[in-house]
């Protein structure tokens, strides 16, 4: 029930607004929660760093056990960290981090802070916004209408088996993979086999929810040799269960669906740029004049789109 979103630009501008359009048409699709991958320019020799505290009195005591983490690893806040919060319990971050002397070590350290503070997502241009409320209330919260970027995701939720909490909505960062988010549509029926056995190669899952593992599934394929369009065509084979899901990186967003196609995908492309959603309807807002609306309803199908003339995840 859940409904997803896609979003490519000829060039970088208001991106964030259209995803929240995109979200705002899907609404009925999942009022738990609303989150949003945004690609903006990307950062040198910088990362950008979406995170969330789950008790916000301790703000002042996360972010210096964070610092001393950073500290540790040759990094540390190349600018003051900003956050948001409401009525809830948690609070979201937003940080911009020197580059750590390795990535993968220093998240390892830093994720001992889990029960407290947990990074969302991180990457040159990757921002992972998400929270519970419908897309209005969660732009609104996070200024996500104002957001810059060539290209980004969105994803409107309906709680199933996993939890109702802010950090358990999508998108999903593909830890420890910089850059690469992930939503999804559907349920993966082989989910805790595939979790062990990527645990047992050093990954490490935040939550239950069978959405990160897909992410995390075909950014470890690509990195053991495999191009992005031939993990995502692996990925239907090798995978059990119902799905949709669209995966981005700096470069792009590919799709895949299961063999039974079960779960929707329309798609515009139009003078290079590309709105894809769940519904049709939400598509026609972004392209609201005379197109062409493509329906992916076959089995096993994948794609990828490009930004520009970049090609997904090499």
């Amino acid at each position: 029930m859940c409904g997803i979103a896609g979003r490519i630009l000829n060039s970088a501008g208001r991106v964030g607004a259209d995803l929240v359009e995109l979200m705002d048409a899907q609404e009925h699709r999942g009022a738990d929660s609303t989150g949003f991958a945004v690609y903006g320019p990307p950062l040198d020799g910088e990362y950008v760093l979406r995170g969330m505290g789950f008790d916000k009195n301790r703000l002042g005591k996360d972010m210096d056990e964070f610092r001393a983490i950073l500290h540790e690893h040759g990094s540390d806040f190349t600018e003051d960290a900003t956050f948001t919060s409401d009525d809830h319990a948690h609070y979201c971050a937003r940080i911009i981090i020197r580059d750590p002397i390795d990535l993968t070590r220093w998240l390892r350290d830093a994720d001992t802070l889990g029960e407290h503070f947990e990074i969302q997502s991180c990457g040159r241009s990757l921002e992972i916004i998400k929270d519970v409320g419908s897309s209005a209330a969660v732009a609104d919260k996070h200024g996500v209408r104002n957001m810059i970027g060539t290209h980004g995701l969105g994803h409107a939720r309906l709680a199933t088996e996993s939890s109702v909490l802010p950090n358990a909505s999508h998108p999903f960062w593909a830890r420890p993979f910089p850059d690469v988010a992930i939503v999804h549509n559907g349920q993966i029926t082989d989910y805790f086999t595939w979790r062990e056995k990527l645990m047992r190669k050093g990954y490490r899952f935040l939550t239950e929810n069978d959405s990160e593992l897909i992410a995390v599934w075909v950014s470890d394929q690509i990195a053991s040799g495999l191009t992005a369009a031939q993990a995502l065509k692996k990925s239907i084979s090798s995978i059990d269960g119902v799905f949709t899901y669209m995966i981005a990186d700096r470069d792009g967003i590919g799709f895949a669906k299961d063999r039974f196609a079960m779960k929707p995908l329309v798609v515009v492309e139009e003078n290079g740029e590309m709105a894809a959603a769940t519904e049709e309807q939400a598509v026609r807002r972004i392209f609201s004049g005379e197109c062409d609306v493509i329906n992916y309803d076959g089995p096993s199908l994948t794609g990828i789109w490009g930004v520009g003339n970049r090609s997904l995840a090499a």
